[in-house]
């Protein structure tokens, strides 16, 4: 039975893809609430400089050692960053944008110089090849492994462990720096710590998605669920979610079209993300637009109300309050006056005799709490 699931190559393709996405998202939703979402691309170039490092000096091309020394690299790209933000001579985007070129730059460089013949090359590292993730398999037991399948189920459990260890510091540090640092915290370290599992995923998950789709998965899906909901909780489900939803899809669909699958991955995060930023029931733009159509529906109740109260109990009340006055006092045409008359009489708001307004005891109300602040 296990067999065959693991000799299943659709499966294990989008298998590995979740992961990636799922360990990529829980470290991404930090990055992306801290505001500092591009390190993940930084991270994700430079590592090739960390790669090639560890190959020069242990002869390994994957394994622990590879994760760790590329893992370090992600530290010292976020640590120079700071170093020249500190100088105040330079802004932190600025920053990224001069280090991480630089350390590309001597990878690339190494690599030709001292690594020709071996299997590391620019491409796999920035794009990979999720569809032969299922070819490279190692033995564990009786069965025949995809190893992206064990190293980012690794990482995966890996960054869920640190999060759930340290949620509440995490948590604090995150959203209230300063109150962490009082309380003895130490959010830096934890930051650090953080970079260090975006590090070790990213070179995890670069010989199966390359670094172009971790830095999707790192910042889109964690956006997506943002835009969902404000509980950082369900923005760690949402997040996973959504990458797990960009793996199917995205896989059945690069089939379909015969396209890149790890492209269509990445565009499906796209797609969700559009989505919630369409749909979103708070923060997308339907749900804006229908609190706006709400409220301007409310404030012309609420105007109706205002403008026949003023003027009951007046010798031109029989004149001032009817329909066809609304126009020249409040400035509506005769359908939109018909409208807010209607919807006032559903609310139960005011009465309708004829063409004569009269308000309600629950619209006299509703206006005695308008006008009470200014009288």
């Amino acid at each position: 039975m296990l067999a065959d699931l693991f000799n299943n190559p659709a499966l294990m393709i989008m298998l590995v893809g979740a992961l990636v996405g799922t360990a990529s998202s829980l470290v991404g939703t930090l990055l992306v609430l801290r505001g500092t979402s591009m390190l993940s691309d930084a991270i994700g170039h430079s590592i090739v400089f960390g790669i090639v490092v560890v190959w020069l000096l242990t002869q390994q091309q994957s394994g622990p050692v590879q994760i760790l020394g590329a893992a370090l690299t992600g530290v010292l790209t976020v640590f120079l960053t700071e170093l020249l933000v500190s100088t105040r001579r330079v802004k932190k985007d600025a920053a990224i944008g001069l280090v991480f070129p630089v350390l590309f730059s001597l990878g690339v460089l190494l690599l030709n110089l001292y690594a020709r013949d071996v299997h590391i090359d620019t491409h796999t590292v920035l794009l990979g090849e999720i569809g032969f993730v299922w070819l490279d398999t190692v033995s564990l037991g009786d069965y025949r492994v995809p190893q992206s399948l064990i190293t980012m189920g690794a990482m995966t459990l890996l960054n869920l462990a640190f999060i759930t260890l340290f949620y509440k510091e995490l948590k604090l540090a995150t959203f209230d720096e300063a109150l962490a640092k009082a309380l003895g915290l130490a959010p830096g370290v934890l930051f650090y710590a953080l970079l260090l599992l975006t590090s070790g995923t990213a070179v995890a998950a670069f010989d199966a998605v390359g670094a172009v789709l971790f830095v999707a998965f790192v910042i889109v899906p964690p956006s997506t669920a943002y835009l969902l909901t404000d509980r950082l909780w369900l923005i760690f489900v949402l997040g996973a979610l959504v990458s797990i939803i960009s793996s199917v899809t995205g896989y059945y669909l690069a089939v379909a079209w015969n396209v890149s699958i790890g492209g269509m991955m990445a565009v499906m995060t796209g797609v969700l993300l559009t989505l919630a930023f369409l749909l979103g029931p708070r923060y997308g733009l339907f749900a804006q637009w229908l609190r706006r159509r709400r409220q301007r529906r409310l404030n012309e109740v609420r105007t109706l109300a205002v403008h026949l109260y003023n003027h009951e109990d007046e010798p031109r009340q029989a004149m001032e309050n009817v329909t066809h006055a609304l126009r020249e006092h409040l400035l509506w045409d005769t359908a939109r006056a018909r409208r807010v008359v209607a919807r006032s009489c559903r609310n139960r708001l005011i009465l309708c005799h004829g063409d004569v307004l009269e308000l309600t005891e629950s619209g006299r109300e509703l206006a005695r709490e308008i006008l009470e602040p200014t009288r």
